[in-house]
């Protein structure tokens, strides 16, 4: 079937759907700051749930856990991608925008989640990658077919430097996943960037007809209800137009420091947040905002340098990102709690008052245990957990935070299926770890799959006391945990929306905030970043706050139920949150 005959078709599905899409009682989407203070559930479809026992998790398999997604309190789901792809990068890699991969379903399937979804006041965010399509591609297999195909200039080719009479890359531009960012073509005699994977190329966003084609396809996706997109590797749409040298990021010794694939570390600032990317997002923000009735939300991949990038992704006139992504917060790394308060304060008064996005861990990242402390896992987790949602932010968890899931990376190179850990073995594992398949029960193939299905990824020995069957059942786990958090976060007034200050800012071992709504209601949370009780006591009148007594919303296992701010003792890294009265 032609690409469109396919579209044709589609829209005569949507349009005969759309009654049943749009009659439903009000949903999230229809409220236009459904998204602020929101909760954002990610879900890496392949190890969700798997519906058929392939071992692969779908789209059905997605549907049929709403219900349990509603319980927890989630507002959308971010989907990483499921379009028709080689799987050279897991999805990441797309031959096809307009469509679903058989692996994970059919449009159909797509437009029955959505509408199941929307049922529960769930929004479904499309992963949108702009930066590069599969080598496979339509657009690609034509631009590569000779100089003078009409989709030449749609992705990004080079004539190459001649050294000896031997071509070679025309920069030092390096792929993110190892090695040269330039693959030579024998056959027309150039190269073309691949920032990412070398099955990844490039497009060039300088060509409009590129832009218009990528328009088209976010309304494609709009059209069949999506509640917003996740812009993958939004800051790398552009290069520096004069193709030169990016420079070495340099060691105390001088030196250019070495990666994990044994290259020279560059600084990336020829080919990463150029000026032009700003232009697309204005354009990408119209395209969004022309929808009728519902608010198609814009969140983009944004790692930064600065404060001062991330408040620009906002747009002069809020015009751009509803939310970027703020990764300053949750990729600390380690337990320094002035840098979480000198960082979370930042989001709070240094990005004109816009809505911050936080996010800890994800499908490209270790899970929240990188910052285990051993025994102290779990209460580590609490404090993780309570800075994501008791702060002013809309929030973006893992799927498998809520049980505890922790990282299970291969221990030896033949098992590893992420193409980064081949490359980089054994300094870079690749991100299998953090992928594992959902720990559902302690049953063979822990209810992820049928017993005896081989999984994609083996299903990690922790299933067998990290569940969710089990942790539903147990009112100290860090499943109830997560929905305490998850519903004080939407239910008080103060911990919804209300501003953040933060307090005790001498303290080396206590975190704490003041959280104030609008009608003069407040809420103090306060972290223990340390393995030692530690008591703390605070002092509001500065912020205008006459009471001293407080009430306990929730505490960890340890601390005390204070009779006033004098005196507020926290287990080893114990939280108690509280309403002042």
């Amino acid at each position: 079937m032609t690409v469109a005959a396919r579209r044709l078709l589609s829209l005569v599905f949507v349009l005969a759907f759309s009654a049943s899409l749009f009659a439903q009682s009000a949903t999230s989407q229809q409220d236009p700051g459904w998204w602020k203070n929101a909760v954002i559930y990610e879900i890496y479809p392949r190890s969700f749930q798997d519906s058929n026992g392939d071992g692969v998790g779908d789209l059905n398999g997605i549907a049929s856990r709403l219900d349990y997604l509603q319980a927890l309190g989630i507002d959308a789901i971010w989907l990483t991608p499921i379009y028709p792809s080689p799987q050279v990068d897991f999805g990441y890699d797309i031959s096809d925008y307009e469509n679903i991969d058989p692996q994970y379903g059919t449009l159909a399937d797509f437009d029955r989640l959505v509408a199941e979804a929307r049922k529960r006041n769930i929004g479904i965010i499309m992963d949108l990658v702009l930066n590069h399509t599969s080598d496979k591609h339509p657009w690609f297999v034509e631009s590569a077919s000779s100089r003078t195909n009409p989709k030449r200039d749609w992705y990004m080719w080079h004539d190459p430097r001649m050294v000896d009479g031997n071509p070679e890359p025309p920069n030092n531009w390096l792929s993110v996943f190892g090695h040269s960012a330039w693959q030579w073509d024998a056959k027309t005699g150039q190269y073309y960037y691949h920032r990412f994977y070398i099955q990844q190329p490039d497009l060039n966003w300088n060509n409009p007809e590129v832009r218009k084609a990528m328009y088209d396809v976010e309304r494609f996706w709009i059209q069949h209800g999506v509640a917003g997109f996740r812009l993958d590797a939004i800051t790398s749409l552009f290069e520096d137009p004069a193709f030169t040298d990016e420079g070495y990021v340099l060691g105390s010794d001088g030196k250019p420091l070495i990666n994990a694939y044994g290259d020279k570390e560059v600084d990336t600032l020829k080919t990463d947040n150029l000026p032009e990317v700003h232009d697309v997002l204005r354009e990408l923000r119209q395209v969004a905002d022309q929808t009728q009735g519902r608010k198609v939300v814009l969140i983009g991949e944004t790692y930064l340098r600065s404060v001062d990038d991330l408040r620009k992704m906002y747009g002069t006139h809020n015009d751009e990102l509803d939310l970027p992504m703020d990764m300053e917060v949750g990729f600390i790394n380690h337990f320094d709690v002035k840098m979480f308060r000198d960082r979370i304060d930042q989001a709070e008064t240094e990005i004109n008052g816009d809505e911050p996005l936080f996010v800890f861990d994800n499908h490209d990242n270790i899970r929240w245990d990188r910052y285990d402390h051993d025994a102290n896992h779990q209460d580590v987790g609490r404090v993780i957990a309570t800075v994501l949602f008791a702060s002013r932010d809309t929030a973006v968890m893992y799927y498998g935070d809520e049980i505890g899931m922790v990282t299970t990376p291969p221990t030896r190179k033949e098992d590893v299926k992420d193409p980064i850990g081949i490359t980089g073995w054994p300094k870079e594992k690749g991100r299998d770890g953090e992928r594992t398949p959902m720990q559902w029960n302690d049953g063979p193939g822990a209810g992820f799959s049928p017993p005896g299905v081989k999984t994609w990824l083996p299903i990690p020995p922790t299933y067998e006391g990290i569940n969710v069957v089990a942790e539903e059942h147990e009112p100290g786990s860090m499943l109830r945990w997560y929905e305490r958090l998850i519903a004080l976060k939407k239910q008080d007034p103060a911990l919804h929306a209300g501003e953040e200050t933060m307090l005790n800012t001498s303290d080396e071992h206590v975190l704490s905030w003041l959280r104030k709504g609008d009608n003069g209601e407040a809420v103090i949370v306060a972290c223990n970043f340390t393995d030692q009780p530690q008591t703390v006591s605070f002092d509001l009148t500065a912020q205008g706050i006459r009471g001293a007594s407080v009430r306990t919303l929730l505490k960890t296992p340890g601390g005390s139920d204070p009779a006033s701010l004098q005196s507020v003792q926290l287990g080893p890294f114990g939280v108690y949150i509280g309403r002042i009265e």
